[in-house]
């Protein structure tokens, strides 16, 4: 039974991970944009476009989410990244 090499992958100059925080989507701009169709479509008629501009003013008024914290995965990384990641032999 022959003992098989384990698999070495090649080193990394730097362990990152590509944006880590997502962006909050902000949800009024959808009541936004049905805001601005409808002035668009009425020629800027406040009167036929009460309903819609009553629920973007709601929207706005509600407090909005605490904010998550950042994601600190790339610090981490960072620290353990000699440990992780070997260093390319210099050929004399």
């Amino acid at each position: 039974m022959a003992i098989q090499k384990p698999i070495r992958l090649p080193p990394l100059q730097k362990l990152r991970v590509r944006n880590p925080n997502k962006a909050e989507t902000n949800p009024c701009i959808m009541v936004m944009s049905q805001v601005l169709a409808c002035w668009a479509s009425t020629g800027f008629n406040t009167a036929g476009c009460a309903t819609v501009e009553q629920s973007l003013r709601a929207c706005m008024d509600k407090p909005r989410a605490p904010p998550q914290p950042n994601n600190n995965i790339n610090y981490h990384l960072s620290r353990f990244s000699e440990q992780l990641t070997q260093k390319p032999s210099k050929k004399k």
